[in-house]
This record gives structure tokens, sequence and C-alpha cells, in this order.
């Protein structure tokens, strides 16, 4: 960011005043504001407006979920019979940027957002939609705890509607969140932002995922590529040509093989638009979350892998294809059309499971991702036949039909094996089994992709493999870049964080054997008077954390995931408590565990001379009935792990971004003034210093 020498004084002020304004406030930089547009009696279009705060940034629907990115935007409506939503909330094109925090590729919006959600009146009387959003927003040094806002709309009643209940006649405008802005304030918002959020609307249904639709087109089209060159498809391409250039006038036969190959589009895009009606994207969170279809589609990956390694084949039943190829005698427009359809039939044993690849992986999303999938590859399967039927002589150069065919069809078998793992992967991280952490993962991917490099080089031969003479140079350069892939991937065994495959692999916290976690866990630490004592010495515990099933404590140290629990043993055993206000997502305290906690002076002093407790702003817990809180600051009733602590955070302190260090005495007095981000160890040291040495005093 360039700034303006005029400026420059104004920011020298503001950078050494912050750290003293920024120890008590509460931030909000993302402020929401709600209103209707009526687009007929019967829909009505809901409009959340997000003003953002520079240089803050609001987090995409679409995001990874934490640890491997920030907590997503997401709305949540309550039932009502009076109305029913309109697909899903749409989102205007977001910044799609690599961040660096969370070493991934992320989509954000900043300075505003406008996010639109369209629904049908069912009721003939007035009546209010009611439920809250969450989101989560960061700037480039912290993130704050992920944040609900409850919303409001009066919904005007549709006459022509059947009556469905009697609700009370109410009006009014949008209610807002007490800290966002007044319902005028809400009024004058939309009227600024209204024309540009029924732009973004319009676009949102087709080209608000613009840039993951293009890159599902692109991969559709290399799959369809791939398609061609298996055995069941390019024998039959001559074949195929030959049969148009028996027609003696050029212009019909090269007609007819235009009908041919837009028949063969027509027909895969059917495929793509049956599946996207048949699931819609009411049914992606489904898709994407739910242990069941994510251990079906490993299933299936598995099964299709089966079938290209020569296990079996997948075949149709013999009198469909028949039929098929009887109608295809009749020639003319319906002649071409089922000639299309009879090389769709005939070719399913090698693109089934690269058409049910591609379906599967597009099927947890938009309704659009099957059709435009299905098109992408279609495109590309049917372009060499309708090619060759314009351009005969492009025949003579194509290469002979041979073994190199099924070596295609076995190499895709290998990598639809490794991408299936990535279903089951999902299932188990959501539901905490524990059977693919990382270091499995990456050792099934390092097994898959040796195999596949052995047998490029004709170490490893199946069923129906030919005999391999000589190594072609081509063959040659894919497995030289299939065996260094493995050998990228061997570091990652003992805990490299492998960032090219970040978005593939499980987090990094489910690696068990970390060696850069271990050697910095039983690094020898020569302190003052060089006692050459371990990291490891004086750790005692009081009882057995709460919550310590689910929740860890970096670098191997012991603590507390309960402030009532820490804070008893820290009277039991006459040490300061040091509270860490943390999270799942949060990337900036990630980033001071491993630049300031590992520091072996700093690991020393929070084993032997503190009570260490971690607050998770953001995990989802539920906690029991008795540990409910009502919240001082806002009146809700907190009701998990995360917003209990959090709503802590805020009361106690008037803050609420995170990481955030506090020293207390055994009675939970504060010893010294907390500290937030900053990576300097040497002050970090001499916050625990000064803690302990206060503590000392009121001893």
């Amino acid at each position: 960011m360039r700034l303006s020498i005029r400026f420059t004084s104004l920011l020298l002020i503001l950078m050494f005043s912050f750290p003293l304004l920024a120890g008590a406030q509460i931030i909000k930089p993302v402020k929401w504001s709600f209103s209707t547009k009526q687009i007929s009696a019967s829909e009505v279009q809901l409009i959340f407006s997000a003003t953002i705060d520079h240089p803050w940034h609001l987090y995409s629907q679409d995001v990874p979920p934490p640890p491997d990115g920030p907590v997503a935007t997401s709305f949540n409506f309550e039932k009502s019979s009076n109305y029913e939503t309109i697909g899903k909330v749409k989102e205007p094109k977001a910044i799609e940027e690599y961040d660096n925090q969370f070493q991934t590729t992320l989509k954000y919006f900043s300075e505003k957002a406008v996010f639109t959600q369209k629904i049908k009146v069912l009721s003939p009387k007035d009546f209010k939609i009611t439920g809250y959003l969450e989101f989560m927003c960061c700037d480039d040094k912290q993130c704050l705890a992920p944040e609900t806002v409850d919303f409001e709309f009066s919904i005007k009643g549709n006459p022509a509607a059947a009556a469905v209940t009697e609700a009370p006649v109410e009006s009014g405008t949008a209610q807002v969140d007490a800290d966002t802005v007044t319902a005028d304030a809400v009024t004058e918002a939309v009227k600024d932002t209204a024309s540009k959020a029924e732009v973004s609307a319009s676009k949102a249904g087709g080209l608000e995922e613009n840039s993951s639709l293009w890159t599902l087109f692109f991969f559709s089209f290399i799959a369809g590529l791939a398609a061609i060159l298996t055995p069941c498809v390019f024998p039959m391409i001559p074949m195929t040509v030959t049969f148009f250039l028996k027609e003696k006038d050029k212009v019909k036969a090269k007609a007819q093989a235009l009908i041919y190959g837009f028949s063969i589009i027509f027909i895969y895009t059917v495929i793509g638009t049956v599946v996207a009606v048949t699931l819609g994207a009411n049914f992606a969170n489904f898709l994407s979350t739910h242990w069941l279809p994510n251990v079906l589609f490993f299933l299936i990956f598995v099964f299709f892998a089966a079938s290209f390694l020569g296990m079996f084949e997948i075949t149709l039943p013999g009198w469909m294809i028949n039929k098929s190829d009887a109608q295809a005698d009749r020639g003319g427009i319906i002649g071409s059309f089922f000639m299309a359809f009879t090389l769709v039939l005939v070719s399913f044993s090698c693109t089934g499971p690269i058409v049910g690849a591609i379906l599967v992986a597009s099927a947890g999303g938009e309704v659009l991702e099957p059709i435009v999938g299905m098109l992408g590859f279609s495109l590309a399967f049917a372009l060499p036949f309708t090619l060759f039927a314009f351009f005969p002589r492009w025949l003579n150069n194509m290469p002979k039909s041979g073994g190199w065919l099924n070596s295609v069809k076995v190499v895709l078998g290998f990598i639809e094996l490794a991408l299936g793992l990535k279903f089951l992967s999902i299932a188990d991280q959501t539901y905490h089994w524990g059977i693919l952490d990382r270091e499995i993962y990456l050792a099934f991917w390092i097994v898959i992709f040796t195999l596949m490099g052995f047998y490029l080089l004709g170490k490893l031969k199946f069923s129906h493999d030919s005999d391999l003479k000589y190594i072609g140079v081509p063959r040659l350069g894919l497995a030289i870049a299939t065996f260094t892939f493995v050998i990228y991937m061997i570091p990652g065994m003992f805990g490299a964080p492998l960032q090219a495959l970040s978005g593939y692999l499980p987090p990094q916290a489910t690696h068990d054997f970390d060696l850069n976690k271990i050697v910095r866990d039983n690094v020898q630490v020569f302190g003052s008077g060089g006692s050459g004592e371990t990291a490891h010495s004086g750790s005692s515990l009081c009882e057995k954390p709460k919550y310590s099933d689910k929740l860890h404590l970096p670098h191997g140290l012991e603590g507390y995931f309960d402030y009532n629990q820490a804070l008893g043993c820290a009277a039991k055993v006459n040490k300061p408590v040091f509270i860490d206000f943390t999270g799942h997502g949060c990337v900036n305290c990630r980033e001071m565990e491993a630049r300031v906690w590992s520091d072996p002076r700093v690991l020393k002093k929070l084993r032997e001379d503190f009570v260490l407790v971690a607050l998770y702003v953001d995990d989802k817990t539920e906690l029991p009935e008795s540990e409910w809180i009502t919240s001082t600051y806002d009146g809700k009733v907190k009701k998990t792990i995360g917003k209990k602590y959090a709503d802590y955070q805020i009361s106690k302190y008037n803050i609420n971004a995170q990481p955030y260090y506090v020293l207390l005495d055994s009675k939970g007095e504060l010893l010294v003034p907390p500290r937030a981000y900053d990576l300097d160890v040497d002050k970090f040291l001499e916050f625990l210093d000064s803690g302990l040495e206060e503590f000392r005093k009121r001893q």
C-alpha cells in the first residue's frame, strides 16, 4: 500500500500510539445492514450489505474450514411455513488470492460486499423472516473471533397465496444489530447500494463462481482429451470418420459430422443437467460434509480405479447398444444422433469412470457445476471426431493403436485412486475418526505414485498390458515427473509443510510423527547458569484437563482448556495463570506459537513457571446446560466453548482480537497489562518476567 508524503507524520503517530490504544477496545470492522427488494408479488430479494473498514477483509462463503482456513460467512434462516428460500445465498465476485497466513488461496471481500437471497412468499399475511449470520474477518496482522449478527426482515404477504398461517400483521423497517446501524441508516445505505446489489444478484446465478467454473471446465476438458486416448475410444476415430467419408455429397457429410459432434455434447450435457436437477444446490452441504456421501464417493473412485487397472470392465447391457446402433442406420439427423449415442454407450467402459469422477467432484457445489463439467468433457471428446471428418487427411498422421492406449488407462487408474482418498479424508476430519491422519494419507500417495512410476518404466505389469520393449521419451519424461513428485512428498512424512499440496492433505495438526516438533520439544535449554535442563522439566497438572481429547497446546505443553479448572490448579501449586485466547482458525496464533513460543527460553518459562490455559473462542463443542452462561455484553445465552470464552474476553478485557495473552495471579487478578500479537521474542520474555516478578511481590 502506497501512502502519500503528507500522511507520513500522521501514520507515524498512529503506529506509535496503536499499542496504547489497542489494549482495550472492541473492534467492529464489519457493519451489516439489511433490506428487501420486491421482485414480484410472490418473490422477494433479501439484501445483506456489509461495510468493511480498511484494511480488514470479510471472507467468502466458499473457503476451506478451520484449521486449513478461516470461518466462512454463513446465513441461517429460522424455518417458517410463510416462505421458502430459492437457491442459496448469492455473493458478489470475491477477490481470490493466495493468503500467506493461512497458506492457501482464499476468497474474500474488502470495503463492501452485498449478499442476496431470493425467497418465495407463501403467506397472504405480512410476516417477518428472522435468523442470524456468522462471519470472520482479518487484516494483515490479526483475525477476530467469529461473530454472529441477528437479522430480521419485514415481508409483505402475497394475496394470491393460499392462507397458510394466521400470522399477525407487523410493519416496520428491517431490524439491524445494535452494534451496526439504525433503521434509517439502513434505508439510506440500501438506496446507495441497491442498484449495485441488483447487478450483483443478476450476475450471481452464473458469474459469482466464474473462476471456479472455468477451472472445472478446463480440467473436465483435459479429462475429455484423456478419455480419447483410451482403448475403447481411440480406435473408433478412423472407423467413425470413414462412415462420413462414404457420403458423396461433401457438404452433407460435413453437416452430418457437425450434428454427430453436437449430439455427443448434447448427450453428456443432459447427463450433467440431470445430476444438477436431481441433487441441486441445497444438497451441496450434505454432500460436502456428511460422512456417508464422502465415503460413498471414495468407494466409487476405488471402484473406477480398479476398472482402469484391469480388474474388470464396466459395460452396459448389449441390447441397449444394439438398439441404438440400429437407429444409427436410418441416416440423416436422427442417424447421426444415434451414432453419437452408440459411441457414448460403446465407450462407457473407458469413459464411465472419468465421467463419474467429474460428476462426483462437481456434485457438491453449485447447480451449474455438473453441467459445466460435462460440457467441458464432451467438447473435448467430440472435437477429434468432428475435426477428422472435416480434414480426413489428418488421419494419416495419427499414431497407430497399441499397448500405449492401455497404459494411459492404467495411469488414469492410479490418479483416480489417489484422488479418491480426499473424500475419505474429509469424512475422517469432520467426524474425528483418526484413521487417515496426515502421514497415513501421505504414505498412500507416496506408494501409489511410486508404483505408477515403476509402471511407466515397465517394471510393473498388469494382465492387459503388452510387452514393453523400450521406453519412449514422453513416457520417460512422465516417469521422471512422477518420481520427482514422490521425492517432494517424502519430507512430509517427517513434518515438512508441503505447501503446494496444502489443499489436498489433512491438516498439519493431525501429523503424529512431526520431526520438527520432536526436536523443539527435546531441545536442551541452556539458560542462565548453563543448567542444561530440558524443555520438559517441571511440567505438572493437578488433574486431567477437560476437553483434552479434542483440544491441544502446541510444542507438547501441558495445560487446561477450562478457565475455572486452571484457576483452581494455580491456587494449589501457587503459580500464576497464563491465559491464551486463541482459535482454531487464528493464523496469527499459530505464527506466535511457531516463532515465539518455540524459543527454548519461552518454552522453559511456560512449562515451569505458569499454569497454562488455552481458551478457544471459535470451538463448536457444546457445553452441558449447567455450564451455559448469559452474556452481560449482549444478553445472549452462550452454549458452546467458543462462544463462552469469546464473550469472557470481550466482557472482561474489552477486546475481541486473538491472540491475546493475559497473566493472572491465583485469585484471578491481573498481574500486568495483557499482550497481543507481537513476534518480538525478547519483549514476550519481558512480559512473562514482569508477570512473574509481580506475582512474587504479591506473595
